[in-house]
């Protein structure tokens, strides 16, 4: 599913996403954010790290994740580089645990 459709996806649920991205193996240190956050990658590969969980999250294109607000979490992204979209909620609109949706941006006959 392209980068447009998957827009219009989260649009369709009343989200406005924006677009980023990096390079391969680009790195993000762990932090935390006071709002909730789905991310959906459009391209590439990026993993989470959710240290306090003791996992680790790996999305590809399609794939989504919901991080309430608080959590903490780092990143690697992966060797073809990441374009994702990202959208925040106010903070205790998700429940307490992230939520990874492998698939999620594709079509049934994909």
């Amino acid at each position: 599913m392209g980068e447009d459709r998957l827009r219009a996806r989260l649009a369709a649920e009343g989200l406005d996403p924006s677009s980023w991205g990096n390079g391969p193996f680009d790195h993000y240190g762990e932090h935390r954010h006071p709002y909730d956050k789905v991310l959906v990658a459009a391209a590439g590969s990026i993993t989470f790290h959710l240290p306090e969980l003791g996992s680790d999250v790996t999305l590809e294109a399609g794939d989504r994740l919901e991080l309430p607000e608080g959590t903490l979490h780092g990143a690697d992204v992966g060797a073809d580089g990441v374009t994702c979209l990202e959208a925040h909620l106010p903070g205790g609109t998700f429940g307490a645990a992230p939520r990874h949706d492998p698939g999620w941006g594709k079509v049934k006959s994909e």
